[in-house]
């Protein structure tokens, strides 16, 4: 007979905050199953969010702590993921194939959006998400180009419904696929805002757990649309530390305040440049006016990107960091962006509605 418990074994887990969570396993409900078989202890955990590249490292932390009670010989902690739904604007309807809807928008054009959207995509597409990104920018789509997919046309086998375009393996649709680069989009408000439901709702994605929004800069008819027709779980508002920039930003975050759409944090560009000839560091737009608005605003820094060409070069090529150069120190920032983000997400209310039964009248 074992003299070690659950609860020793819980206790001990207890002793470890985990850092995207902000809080233990044991607290945020974890942990699925502990195993005692003498002094040997096997602990099962389910995440809510994505983290494939982190799971050696919360492993290795949790079985030190578990080793180190009194009886336990060896312990074995095997993490799991459960990616789920979660709750978006009252009243939207929940569109076919996508658990999950995360928005970025910045308020301002220019600061890197797009190039964080599509980072961001591939970043949670490495953690072990199956992932999308719709280009909602339909004036200026840029996702074709930076997804390497600039000539590329969406099969439609119905004729109505598009099939999604699929690169590195993340699923993307824009309406830069249906028209020529050098196309102007001349249209009004209403045909912008027809068009962008279009994309979202007759797209046929593939059981995605995120998808990922690059919203066009600015407050108007498009983020209006998403907030009242789109169900949005979540949002990150895109800056540097420029103060021109950050009012925008500020306006951004208002936004999704006033539609009821949560923001979960904020991504600072170009916060600082390193001269590539010198090794010189200089924060040419500022210095910590990400962080100020997340302190003013009370949500999360969810990562800081230095003004690098590599970044630029590589995205205007087609060939995003993150898919490219996986093992850089870009990636790795671009990584824990998604695992802070999903795992803010993962802490808000789960989304029931699908499976609530459908109640039919019916005349006998």
């Amino acid at each position: 007979m074992s003299d070690v418990s659950r609860s020793q074994v819980e206790t001990a887990l207890k002793g470890y905050v985990e850092p995207y969570m902000g809080k233990d396993v044991v607290s945020a409900k974890c942990v699925k199953e502990v195993e005692i078989d003498g002094d040997k202890v096997k602990v099962t955990l389910s995440l809510g969010f994505p983290a494939a590249g982190y799971h050696a490292e919360l492993a290795a932390k949790l079985k030190e702590l578990v080793e180190a009670v009194a009886g336990v010989a060896s312990a074995e902690i095997a993490i799991t993921t459960n990616i789920v739904s979660h709750a978006a604007q009252k009243g939207v309807n929940h569109i076919k194939g996508v658990k999950n809807i995360i928005a970025v928008a910045s308020g301002k054009g220019g600061v890197g959006k797009s190039t964080t959207s599509v980072n961001l995509a591939l970043a949670l597409a490495a953690e072990g998400a199956t992932v999308g990104i719709l280009d909602a920018d339909i004036y200026g789509p840029s996702q074709p180009r930076m997804l390497g997919l600039s000539n590329k046309k969406p099969d439609s086998p119905d004729g109505t419904r598009l099939e999604p375009i699929v690169n590195y393996g993340i699923q993307s649709m824009s309406i830069g696929y249906l028209i020529g680069e050098d196309t102007p989009m001349i249209w009004r408000g209403p045909m912008v805002t027809q068009a962008l439901e279009q994309l979202l709702n007759d797209t046929n994605w593939r059981e995605v757990d995120y998808l990922v929004i690059d919203l066009p800069p600015g407050t108007g008819d498009t983020q209006l649309t998403l907030a009242q027709k789109v169900p949005v779980s979540g949002s990150i508002i895109v800056t540097t530390p420029q103060d021109i920039a950050l009012l925008d930003a500020r306006k951004a975050y208002k936004m999704f305040e006033k539609v009821s759409v949560p923001v979960l944090g904020v991504v600072e560009n170009m916060s600082t440049h390193i001269c590539s000839q010198c090794g010189h560091e200089e924060q040419i737009f500022g210095e910590g006016g990400g962080q100020k608005m997340a302190d003013d605003y009370g949500i999360n820094l969810l990562g800081s990107l230095p003004l690098d060409i590599s970044i630029r070069v590589e995205t205007d090529a087609g060939k995003p960091t993150v898919a490219v150069d996986p093992e850089s120190r870009i990636s790795q920032i671009y990584r824990d962006i998604s695992r802070k983000t999903t795992a803010k997400l993962a802490m808000q209310a789960k989304d029931y509605s699908a499976k609530f039964p459908k109640i039919v009248i019916a005349n006998d």
